[in-house]
């Protein structure tokens, strides 16, 4: 039990006074790069999508 409270004790130390938090306008930044970045995913994965539609359209049309 003492070894727990012993890691409870340093992970708490650990949080508060060792790990640098980024500030507010980091975060933003950061969220707006994923949502960025998940949008032209998102683009690229339909314009596959309907790429492959419209090519597998045509191949059936030709059986």
């Amino acid at each position: 039990m003492k070894r727990i409270v012993n890691y409870l004790k340093e992970s708490y130390n650990e949080l508060v006074h060792k790990v640098t938090w980024p500030t507010v306008k980091e975060l933003q930044n950061s969220a707006l790069v994923v949502m960025v970045a998940s949008l032209i995913f998102a683009l690229i994965v339909f314009s596959m999508d309907i790429s492959f539609q419209k090519i597998l359209e045509g191949i059936y049309k030709l059986v």
